[in-house]
Protein backbone atom coordinates (compact mmCIF):
# COMPACT_ATOMS: atom_id res chain seq x y z
CA UNK A 1 0.00 0.00 0.00
CA UNK A 2 1.12 3.57 -0.69
CA UNK A 3 -0.13 5.73 2.57
CA UNK A 4 -0.04 9.75 2.70
CA UNK A 5 0.22 11.13 6.03
CA UNK A 6 -0.41 14.15 7.04
CA UNK A 7 1.21 16.31 10.07
CA UNK A 8 4.56 17.20 10.85
CA UNK A 9 5.31 16.21 14.73
CA UNK A 10 6.05 13.63 16.71
CA UNK A 11 2.91 11.96 16.60
CA UNK A 12 3.29 11.90 12.83
CA UNK A 13 6.95 10.59 12.99
CA UNK A 14 5.66 8.20 15.99
CA UNK A 15 3.09 6.79 13.29
CA UNK A 16 5.23 6.79 9.91
CA UNK A 17 8.05 4.80 12.00
CA UNK A 18 5.16 1.97 13.30
CA UNK A 19 3.18 2.26 9.42
CA UNK A 20 6.97 1.60 7.75
CA UNK A 21 6.87 -1.62 9.62
CA UNK A 22 4.15 -3.18 8.25
CA UNK A 23 4.76 -5.61 5.62
CA UNK A 24 1.57 -4.50 3.55
CA UNK A 25 3.92 -0.76 3.38
CA UNK A 26 4.88 0.06 -0.09
CA UNK A 27 5.46 3.89 0.21
CA UNK A 28 5.18 6.45 2.95
CA UNK A 29 4.63 10.08 1.90
CA UNK A 30 4.15 12.78 5.07
CA UNK A 31 2.74 15.66 4.52
CA UNK A 32 5.04 18.50 5.10
CA UNK A 33 6.69 15.84 7.84
CA UNK A 34 10.01 17.08 9.59
CA UNK A 35 13.84 16.26 9.83
CA UNK A 36 12.99 12.52 11.78
CA UNK A 37 10.16 11.29 9.01
CA UNK A 38 12.37 11.34 6.11
CA UNK A 39 14.34 8.53 8.12
CA UNK A 40 11.50 6.19 7.30
CA UNK A 41 8.78 8.07 4.60
CA UNK A 42 9.05 10.58 1.81
CA UNK A 43 8.62 14.02 3.53
CA UNK A 44 6.81 16.69 1.27
CA UNK A 45 7.79 19.69 2.80
CA UNK A 46 5.41 22.19 0.39
CA UNK A 47 2.50 20.44 1.10
CA UNK A 48 0.02 22.36 4.14
CA UNK A 49 -2.43 19.62 5.77
CA UNK A 50 -5.38 22.36 5.11
CA UNK A 51 -4.60 22.84 0.82
CA UNK A 52 -6.86 19.70 0.14
CA UNK A 53 -6.66 20.52 -3.66
CA UNK A 54 -3.00 19.89 -3.25
CA UNK A 55 -3.10 17.00 -1.22
CA UNK A 56 -5.92 15.47 -3.71
CA UNK A 57 -3.03 16.00 -6.01
CA UNK A 58 -0.52 13.96 -4.17
CA UNK A 59 -3.15 11.39 -4.20
CA UNK A 60 -3.38 10.76 -7.63
CA UNK A 61 0.03 11.07 -8.54
CA UNK A 62 1.05 8.75 -6.49
CA UNK A 63 -1.26 6.39 -6.29
CA UNK A 64 -2.41 6.46 -2.52
CA UNK A 65 -4.19 3.88 -0.88
CA UNK A 66 -5.04 5.44 2.41
CA UNK A 67 -5.01 8.77 3.55
CA UNK A 68 -4.17 9.32 7.52
CA UNK A 69 -4.83 12.72 9.06
CA UNK A 70 -2.80 13.14 12.29
CA UNK A 71 -3.80 16.96 13.18
CA UNK A 72 -7.19 18.18 14.15
CA UNK A 73 -7.41 21.31 12.25
CA UNK A 74 -7.79 19.41 8.60
CA UNK A 75 -10.27 17.22 10.37
CA UNK A 76 -12.32 20.04 11.41
CA UNK A 77 -12.29 22.34 8.24
CA UNK A 78 -13.58 19.19 6.58
CA UNK A 79 -11.35 17.25 4.59
CA UNK A 80 -12.90 14.11 5.09
CA UNK A 81 -16.06 16.30 3.09
CA UNK A 82 -14.13 17.34 0.55
CA UNK A 83 -13.02 14.11 -0.56
CA UNK A 84 -16.49 12.65 -0.36
CA UNK A 85 -17.72 15.38 -2.76
CA UNK A 86 -14.77 14.68 -5.22
CA UNK A 87 -15.14 13.96 -8.35
CA UNK A 88 -12.57 10.69 -8.70
CA UNK A 89 -11.38 10.41 -4.99
CA UNK A 90 -15.12 10.18 -3.36
CA UNK A 91 -13.90 6.45 -2.12
CA UNK A 92 -10.53 6.86 -0.93
CA UNK A 93 -10.40 5.33 2.60
CA UNK A 94 -9.36 8.15 4.99
CA UNK A 95 -8.29 7.48 9.07
CA UNK A 96 -10.02 10.65 10.27
CA UNK A 97 -13.76 11.69 10.99
CA UNK A 98 -15.69 14.11 8.78
CA UNK A 99 -16.57 17.56 9.98
CA UNK A 100 -19.84 16.35 11.89
CA UNK A 101 -17.41 14.28 13.72
CA UNK A 102 -14.39 16.42 14.12
CA UNK A 103 -17.05 19.00 15.93
CA UNK A 104 -16.43 16.82 18.90
CA UNK A 105 -12.85 18.42 19.48
CA UNK A 106 -13.86 21.61 17.23
CA UNK A 107 -15.99 22.74 19.58
CA UNK A 108 -16.10 22.18 23.44
CA UNK A 109 -19.96 23.14 23.49
CA UNK A 110 -21.21 20.70 21.19
CA UNK A 111 -18.93 17.74 22.68
CA UNK A 112 -20.67 18.76 26.35
CA UNK A 113 -23.93 18.70 25.03
CA UNK A 114 -23.25 15.62 23.06
CA UNK A 115 -22.07 14.24 26.26
CA UNK A 116 -25.58 15.29 28.27
CA UNK A 117 -27.34 14.19 25.42
CA UNK A 118 -26.31 10.82 25.92
CA UNK A 119 -25.66 10.60 29.67
CA UNK A 120 -22.10 10.00 29.51
CA UNK A 121 -20.47 11.65 32.91
CA UNK A 122 -18.78 14.52 32.59
CA UNK A 123 -18.22 17.75 34.67
CA UNK A 124 -21.52 20.26 35.13
CA UNK A 125 -20.80 23.43 32.60
CA UNK A 126 -22.81 26.07 30.98
CA UNK A 127 -21.59 28.23 27.88
CA UNK A 128 -21.62 32.01 27.51
CA UNK A 129 -21.22 34.39 24.97
CA UNK A 130 -20.61 38.28 25.08
CA UNK A 131 -23.96 39.17 25.32
CA UNK A 132 -25.04 36.97 28.20
CA UNK A 133 -21.46 37.43 29.75
CA UNK A 134 -23.64 38.57 33.07
CA UNK A 135 -25.06 35.26 33.38
CA UNK A 136 -21.77 33.72 33.06
CA UNK A 137 -20.61 35.93 36.42
CA UNK A 138 -23.73 34.61 38.05
CA UNK A 139 -23.01 30.98 37.26
CA UNK A 140 -19.71 31.28 38.09
CA UNK A 141 -20.83 32.64 41.63
CA UNK A 142 -22.98 29.39 42.07
CA UNK A 143 -19.79 27.06 41.77
CA UNK A 144 -16.89 26.20 44.13
CA UNK A 145 -13.26 27.36 43.59
CA UNK A 146 -10.91 26.72 41.04
CA UNK A 147 -12.88 27.44 38.29
CA UNK A 148 -12.36 25.36 34.13
CA UNK A 149 -12.99 27.85 31.47
CA UNK A 150 -12.54 26.43 27.95
CA UNK A 151 -12.67 28.08 24.76
CA UNK A 152 -14.86 26.79 22.78
CA UNK A 153 -12.92 26.41 19.44
CA UNK A 154 -9.35 25.13 18.07
CA UNK A 155 -6.90 27.36 20.53
CA UNK A 156 -3.45 25.30 19.64
CA UNK A 157 -3.81 23.71 22.67
CA UNK A 158 -3.74 27.05 24.85
CA UNK A 159 -7.61 28.04 25.38
CA UNK A 160 -7.81 26.04 28.55
CA UNK A 161 -8.15 28.07 31.81
CA UNK A 162 -8.38 27.16 35.37
CA UNK A 163 -8.38 30.08 37.64
CA UNK A 164 -8.35 30.07 41.05
CA UNK A 165 -10.84 32.39 42.21
CA UNK A 166 -14.09 33.89 41.19
CA UNK A 167 -12.56 37.25 40.54
CA UNK A 168 -9.65 35.18 38.53
CA UNK A 169 -12.63 33.36 36.85
CA UNK A 170 -14.75 36.61 35.52
CA UNK A 171 -11.82 38.12 34.56
CA UNK A 172 -10.69 35.31 32.28
CA UNK A 173 -14.38 35.19 31.06
CA UNK A 174 -14.30 38.53 29.64
CA UNK A 175 -11.11 38.57 28.33
CA UNK A 176 -11.98 35.59 26.50
CA UNK A 177 -15.37 36.68 25.66
CA UNK A 178 -13.47 39.93 24.58
CA UNK A 179 -10.90 37.74 21.49
CA UNK A 180 -8.19 36.58 23.89
CA UNK A 181 -8.05 33.89 21.81
CA UNK A 182 -9.59 35.01 18.94
CA UNK A 183 -12.85 33.80 17.21
CA UNK A 184 -11.63 30.24 19.01
CA UNK A 185 -13.32 32.36 22.35
CA UNK A 186 -16.06 33.90 21.03
CA UNK A 187 -17.99 31.09 23.06
CA UNK A 188 -16.93 29.98 26.09
CA UNK A 189 -17.37 26.89 28.17
CA UNK A 190 -17.20 27.56 32.08
CA UNK A 191 -17.55 24.25 33.79
CA UNK A 192 -16.91 22.64 37.48
CA UNK A 193 -13.11 21.36 38.43
CA UNK A 194 -13.11 18.48 38.95
CA UNK A 195 -10.31 16.56 41.58
CA UNK A 196 -8.53 13.56 40.45
CA UNK A 197 -6.04 11.70 38.01
CA UNK A 198 -6.16 12.04 34.85
CA UNK A 199 -4.97 9.92 32.04
CA UNK A 200 -5.72 9.48 27.79
CA UNK A 201 -7.77 6.76 26.38
CA UNK A 202 -7.57 6.14 22.35
CA UNK A 203 -10.50 4.35 20.93
CA UNK A 204 -10.12 3.49 17.13
CA UNK A 205 -13.54 2.76 15.76
CA UNK A 206 -14.79 1.77 12.05
CA UNK A 207 -17.72 3.86 12.86
CA UNK A 208 -19.81 0.75 14.43
CA UNK A 209 -16.82 -1.31 16.47
CA UNK A 210 -14.17 -0.23 18.13
CA UNK A 211 -10.68 -1.38 19.75
CA UNK A 212 -9.44 0.50 23.23
CA UNK A 213 -5.58 1.39 22.61
CA UNK A 214 -2.85 1.21 25.53
CA UNK A 215 -3.64 3.83 27.93
CA UNK A 216 -1.41 6.75 28.63
CA UNK A 217 -0.99 9.58 30.53
CA UNK A 218 0.47 13.08 29.57
CA UNK A 219 2.19 15.60 31.08
CA UNK A 220 0.77 19.20 30.06
CA UNK A 221 3.10 21.81 32.48
CA UNK A 222 6.60 23.18 31.41
CA UNK A 223 7.92 22.90 34.54
CA UNK A 224 8.59 19.90 36.90
CA UNK A 225 5.68 19.30 40.00
CA UNK A 226 2.84 20.34 36.91
CA UNK A 227 4.25 24.04 37.52
CA UNK A 228 4.33 26.85 35.12
CA UNK A 229 1.97 27.23 31.94
CA UNK A 230 0.52 24.79 29.36
CA UNK A 231 1.95 23.40 26.66
CA UNK A 232 1.36 20.91 23.84
CA UNK A 233 2.93 18.17 26.18
CA UNK A 234 5.85 17.52 27.82
CA UNK A 235 5.97 13.47 28.03
CA UNK A 236 4.14 10.71 28.47
CA UNK A 237 3.88 7.21 30.19
CA UNK A 238 2.02 4.04 28.95
CA UNK A 239 0.75 1.80 30.84
CA UNK A 240 -1.07 3.93 33.78
CA UNK A 241 -1.26 2.34 37.04
CA UNK A 242 -5.10 2.83 37.80
CA UNK A 243 -6.63 2.01 34.64
CA UNK A 244 -6.72 -1.33 36.05
CA UNK A 245 -9.31 -3.92 34.48
CA UNK A 246 -11.78 -2.74 36.52
CA UNK A 247 -11.46 0.98 35.88
CA UNK A 248 -11.17 0.29 32.18
CA UNK A 249 -14.30 -1.58 32.65
CA UNK A 250 -16.18 1.31 34.02
CA UNK A 251 -14.74 3.49 30.86
CA UNK A 252 -15.74 1.25 28.48
CA UNK A 253 -19.22 0.83 29.69
CA UNK A 254 -19.87 4.38 30.85
CA UNK A 255 -17.88 6.16 28.29
CA UNK A 256 -16.73 4.47 25.11
CA UNK A 257 -20.05 2.07 24.07
CA UNK A 258 -22.12 5.17 24.90
CA UNK A 259 -20.08 7.47 22.63
CA UNK A 260 -20.11 5.55 19.51
CA UNK A 261 -23.93 4.88 19.92
CA UNK A 262 -24.85 8.21 20.31
CA UNK A 263 -22.30 8.75 17.21
CA UNK A 264 -24.53 6.54 15.33
CA UNK A 265 -27.46 7.56 16.71
CA UNK A 266 -26.43 11.45 15.35
CA UNK A 267 -26.01 9.97 11.98
CA UNK A 268 -22.28 11.00 12.25
CA UNK A 269 -19.56 8.41 10.48
CA UNK A 270 -16.86 8.47 12.68
CA UNK A 271 -14.27 6.69 10.76
CA UNK A 272 -11.22 7.28 12.59
CA UNK A 273 -9.78 7.93 16.45
CA UNK A 274 -11.82 9.22 18.90
CA UNK A 275 -9.15 10.64 22.15
CA UNK A 276 -11.18 10.79 25.42
CA UNK A 277 -9.62 13.04 28.16
CA UNK A 278 -10.50 10.55 31.40
CA UNK A 279 -10.69 11.88 35.02
CA UNK A 280 -10.35 9.29 37.78
CA UNK A 281 -12.50 10.71 40.17
CA UNK A 282 -12.88 8.83 43.05
CA UNK A 283 -12.49 5.14 41.42
CA UNK A 284 -15.37 6.70 38.60
CA UNK A 285 -14.23 7.81 34.87
CA UNK A 286 -15.63 11.50 33.79
CA UNK A 287 -14.90 12.93 30.53
CA UNK A 288 -12.63 15.62 30.20
CA UNK A 289 -12.30 16.14 26.63
CA UNK A 290 -12.65 14.70 23.54
CA UNK A 291 -10.19 15.17 20.38
CA UNK A 292 -10.67 13.70 17.20
CA UNK A 293 -7.19 12.45 16.31
CA UNK A 294 -4.58 10.76 18.26
CA UNK A 295 -2.68 12.63 21.13
CA UNK A 296 0.91 14.30 21.14
CA UNK A 297 2.98 13.00 23.14
CA UNK A 298 0.36 9.96 24.23
CA UNK A 299 1.24 8.64 20.82
CA UNK A 300 5.15 8.73 21.06
CA UNK A 301 4.48 6.00 23.95
CA UNK A 302 1.01 4.21 22.52
CA UNK A 303 2.72 3.00 19.25
CA UNK A 304 5.47 1.42 21.14
CA UNK A 305 2.87 -0.69 23.18
CA UNK A 306 1.03 -2.09 20.01
CA UNK A 307 2.27 -5.00 18.58
CA UNK A 308 0.37 -5.90 15.93
CA UNK A 309 0.11 -4.95 12.53
CA UNK A 310 -0.61 -0.74 13.10
CA UNK A 311 -1.43 -0.41 9.58
CA UNK A 312 -3.69 -3.48 9.41
CA UNK A 313 -5.70 -1.49 12.11
CA UNK A 314 -5.76 2.07 10.30
CA UNK A 315 -6.62 -0.11 7.21
CA UNK A 316 -9.50 -1.45 8.86
CA UNK A 317 -10.56 1.64 10.38
CA UNK A 318 -11.55 3.49 7.12
CA UNK A 319 -12.89 0.66 5.08
CA UNK A 320 -15.56 -0.35 8.16
CA UNK A 321 -13.91 -3.65 9.19
CA UNK A 322 -12.20 -3.04 12.52
CA UNK A 323 -15.03 -5.72 14.09
CA UNK A 324 -11.95 -8.57 12.95
CA UNK A 325 -8.98 -6.73 14.49
CA UNK A 326 -7.16 -8.58 17.01
CA UNK A 327 -4.97 -5.84 19.01
CA UNK A 328 -1.80 -6.85 20.59
CA UNK A 329 -0.52 -4.97 23.41
CA UNK A 330 3.56 -5.04 24.05
CA UNK A 331 3.71 -5.56 27.75
CA UNK A 332 6.83 -3.94 28.46
CA UNK A 333 6.19 -0.14 29.60
CA UNK A 334 7.14 2.93 27.59
CA UNK A 335 7.93 6.50 28.53
CA UNK A 336 8.63 9.59 26.09
CA UNK A 337 10.32 12.59 27.20
CA UNK A 338 10.20 15.91 25.18
CA UNK A 339 12.64 17.88 24.77
CA UNK A 340 11.75 21.39 23.86
CA UNK A 341 13.31 25.23 23.03
CA UNK A 342 14.12 28.27 25.14
CA UNK A 343 11.42 29.87 25.57
CA UNK A 344 8.52 27.26 24.41
CA UNK A 345 6.06 27.42 25.19
CA UNK A 346 6.52 31.24 24.64
CA UNK A 347 8.17 32.89 22.28
CA UNK A 348 10.59 30.36 21.50
CA UNK A 349 14.22 29.72 19.41
CA UNK A 350 14.59 28.04 16.19
CA UNK A 351 17.85 27.11 13.78
CA UNK A 352 19.95 25.90 16.88
CA UNK A 353 22.36 22.77 15.21
CA UNK A 354 21.25 20.18 17.37
CA UNK A 355 23.99 16.69 17.98
CA UNK A 356 21.80 13.43 18.54
CA UNK A 357 23.79 10.42 19.45
CA UNK A 358 22.77 7.12 18.09
CA UNK A 359 19.86 5.87 20.83
CA UNK A 360 20.59 2.44 22.31
CA UNK A 361 18.39 -0.53 21.81
CA UNK A 362 15.02 0.23 22.97
CA UNK A 363 15.33 3.75 22.93
CA UNK A 364 13.22 5.53 19.37
CA UNK A 365 13.81 9.46 18.62
CA UNK A 366 10.60 10.58 17.56
CA UNK A 367 11.43 13.97 15.86
CA UNK A 368 8.86 17.07 16.45
CA UNK A 369 9.94 20.53 15.75
CA UNK A 370 13.05 19.79 13.68
CA UNK A 371 14.72 19.93 10.33
CA UNK A 372 17.71 18.93 7.84
CA UNK A 373 19.66 21.28 5.98
CA UNK A 374 22.89 19.51 4.62
CA UNK A 375 22.66 16.78 6.56
CA UNK A 376 22.37 18.71 9.98
CA UNK A 377 19.51 18.91 11.79
CA UNK A 378 18.62 21.89 13.61
CA UNK A 379 15.28 22.89 15.93
CA UNK A 380 12.67 24.34 14.10
CA UNK A 381 9.86 24.05 16.97
CA UNK A 382 8.65 24.44 20.62
CA UNK A 383 8.72 21.14 21.10
CA UNK A 384 11.94 19.94 19.25
CA UNK A 385 12.27 15.68 20.12
CA UNK A 386 10.58 12.75 22.02
CA UNK A 387 12.90 10.77 22.99
CA UNK A 388 10.73 7.18 23.50
CA UNK A 389 11.93 4.18 25.50
CA UNK A 390 10.81 0.38 26.39
CA UNK A 391 11.33 -1.25 29.39
CA UNK A 392 10.60 -3.87 31.72
CA UNK A 393 9.21 -1.55 34.72
CA UNK A 394 8.14 1.76 34.26
CA UNK A 395 11.43 3.06 36.14
CA UNK A 396 13.35 1.53 33.59
CA UNK A 397 11.77 2.47 30.95
CA UNK A 398 11.66 6.36 31.95
CA UNK A 399 16.14 5.83 32.96
CA UNK A 400 16.18 5.16 29.29
CA UNK A 401 14.79 7.70 27.95
CA UNK A 402 16.07 10.29 30.47
CA UNK A 403 19.70 8.77 30.22
CA UNK A 404 19.25 9.61 26.58
CA UNK A 405 17.64 13.11 27.01
CA UNK A 406 21.07 14.39 28.47
CA UNK A 407 23.29 13.50 25.63
CA UNK A 408 21.37 15.28 22.90
CA UNK A 409 22.46 18.55 22.30
CA UNK A 410 21.71 21.58 21.32
CA UNK A 411 21.72 25.46 22.38
CA UNK A 412 18.39 26.15 24.81
CA UNK A 413 17.66 22.72 25.67
CA UNK A 414 14.77 22.30 28.05
CA UNK A 415 12.55 19.38 29.40
CA UNK A 416 10.83 17.96 32.69
CA UNK A 417 12.69 16.09 35.23
CA UNK A 418 9.60 14.80 36.72
CA UNK A 419 8.11 12.64 33.69
CA UNK A 420 5.90 9.71 35.18
CA UNK A 421 6.89 10.09 39.09
CA UNK A 422 3.40 10.71 39.99
CA UNK A 423 2.32 7.12 38.32
CA UNK A 424 5.58 5.53 39.98
CA UNK A 425 4.19 6.83 43.52
CA UNK A 426 0.67 5.65 42.91
CA UNK A 427 2.14 2.26 42.10
CA UNK A 428 4.12 1.78 44.97
CA UNK A 429 0.68 3.19 46.92
CA UNK A 430 2.28 6.30 48.06
CA UNK A 431 -0.47 8.71 46.77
Amino acid sequence: MNILLLGSGGREHAMAWKIAQSPQTNKVFVAPGNGGTQEVATNLPDIDVNDFPAIAEVVMRESIDLLIVGPEEPLVRGIVDYFRRHETLYDLPIVGPNAAGARLEGSKDFSKAFMRRHSIPTAAYQTFMAENIQAGYAFIDTMKAPYVLKADGLAGGKGVIIAASAEEAKRELAEMLGGKFGMASSHVVVEEFLNGVECSVFVATDGKNYRILPVAKDYKRIGDGDTGLNTGGMGSVSPVPFADEVFMQKVEERIVRPTIAGLISEGIDYRGIIFVGVMNVGGDPYVIEYNCRMGDPETEAVVLRIESDFLELLRRIASGRIGFYELKEDQRCAASVMLVSRGYPGNYEKGKEMEIPIPPTDTILFHAGTVMRDGKVYTNGGRVLAVSSYGSTPEAALQRSYTHARQVLYDGKNYRHDIGQDMLLLAKGDR
